[in-house]
């Protein structure tokens, strides 16, 4: 490819990882983000930032730029779930096999460290450069700095602008462009748990902490440090249990006391943090195409999802991968093939991601504490366990793995209508060790043969 002047709007995690492939490409890349340096990141994104849970994909996508061991030692593994009931009782749940995890990481340190990666390795950083227009033929683009507005040329243009993107409004305006998004009725609200006096955790480091509580939940994230970043899912508004209820500290404390008992006394800033941090939206778009001319939205920017399957960030960084392999098979010149090819191959598979990131929501806020659903996955399990090949469950499959998110959609569905013959038994809690897994299994291949 000739190395003509590739441009990136935004400098967050998909910005900063894609300026690093290109310029282990040898391309000339500048990036231009609205906000302050990158440096101030943290203090930047504290109180509106939910930890990034990295999985296989993310990892992967890592690794393919020599990153991953320079990530890793941020980062803290969690091997499961860890779910606290109401009476403050808790019960672990693997992800997957022994030694499966994912690994929390604080969003702050994770950016720094891309961006200055990427600019160590020649890419040039533009803050405080807010995208304005583009001329989609010229690739002029054109930004509001401190000192006013300013042009330049764009050449190749990426939107790694996020849920928000600036280029994907400038591609509304344009013909023939399509555009869903939706506002869950929850919103989310970051919290903390700081370390204990001696400096420990407070609670089991290597699990995802899990209060499910039907409508609304708390999870909580370890942090090198050794305290938690908490998030409140909630709905905003209704006259049961919503942020428009908690609206003096009296309500509050009555709330986490009811539901979060256990939590209450390990969150001694709770009544400041809540009052102070923001309540933000969660949002699910989709839209097409993704290019226009020589720009092409990437990330969150073309498939923003809600949080709750952790593959926001490691999607975006997959998007990363695959088109890297698609310019390094192509010939010169011919980025918008490229384009067209990505985003043709590609979408599906996030169409289905954002599917499966709404569906889990309501698994993690209804189902986690239910016996039947426990149940279920240790059924899964044993499955997966005698059978790693031929019942591999959703979760490891999107997490665990590299198979496409449609692919893992489509058999995840049809292993959920067999277990959900399996679980019609009236006597499955006490012979699920002796079921017919073999018989099992032959149900889903006569299913699959059947589609």
């Amino acid at each position: 490819m000739n190395k003509e002047s590739l441009s990136i709007l935004g400098g967050g995690l998909i910005g900063s990882l894609w300026a690093i492939y290109l310029r282990k490409l040898g391309y000339p890349v500048q990036v231009f983000d609205k906000r302050p340096d990158t440096s101030q990141a943290k203090e930047i994104e504290g109180g509106r930032s939910i930890n990034m849970a990295l999985s296989f994909r993310g990892l992967k996508s890592l690794e393919k730029v020599g990153l991953k061991d320079k990530i890793l030692p941020l980062a803290i593994p969690m091997y499961g779930r860890e779910v606290h009931d109401e009476k403050g009782s808790t019960q672990f749940m693997p992800y997957g096999q022994a030694n499966q995890a994912i690994y929390s990481i604080s969003r702050g340190k994770f950016n720094l460290l891309l961006s200055e990666e990427a600019s160590h390795l020649g890419a040039t950083f533009h803050f405080r450069h807010k995208f304005k227009s583009i001329d989609f033929t010229s690739s002029q683009l054109t930004f509001e700095t401190p000192t006013g507005l300013q042009k330049t040329e764009g050449g190749i243009v990426f939107g790694a602008d996020g849920a928000y993107s600036a280029l994907r409004l400038a591609m509304q305006k344009q013909a023939r462009f399509n555009l869903t998004q939706e506002y869950i009725s929850h919103g989310y609200k970051e919290l903390s748990i700081p370390p204990l006096a001696n400096g420990d955790f407070a609670m089991s480091p290597n699990a995802l902490h899990i209060w499910p509580r039907g409508s609304f939940m708390l999870i909580a994230l370890p942090n090198p440090d050794h305290s938690f970043t908490c998030t409140l899912f909630l709905p905003f508004e209704g006259e049961g249990q919503s942020f428009s209820q908690l609206h003096d500290e009296k309500s509050l404390l009555q709330f986490f006391q009811t539901y979060f008992k256990d939590a209450l006394p390990l969150m001694p800033q709770l009544t400041l943090e809540f009052f102070t941090n923001p309540t933000s939206s969660l949002i699910n778009i989709s839209c097409y195409p993704w290019a226009k001319g020589k720009s092409l939205l990437l990330g969150d920017a073309s498939h923003a999802m809600v949080p709750f399957y952790g593959q926001g960030m490691n999607s975006g960084f997959e998007d990363c991968f695959e088109l890297h392999a698609a310019i390094e098979g192509a010939k010169p010149d011919q980025w918008e093939l490229i384009f067209q090819e990505f985003q043709q191959t590609r979408k599906p598979n996030t169409d289905a991601m954002c599917t499966l990131a709404m569906e889990n929501f309501v698994e993690m806020r209804n189902h986690v504490a239910d016996p039947r659903f426990v149940l279920r996955k240790k059924i899964e399990s044993l499955l997966h366990e005698a059978y790693p090949t031929r019942w591999v469950p959703l979760y490891t499959m999107v997490t665990f793995s590299d198979l496409p998110y449609q692919e893992a959609y489509r058999r995840g569905k049809l292993q959920e209508k067999v277990m959900d013959e399996v679980m019609a038994d009236p006597l499955i809690a006490q012979n699920w060790k002796q079921l017919d897994l073999e018989g099992i299994l032959t149900k889903l291949q006569q299913l699959d043969r059947s589609r």
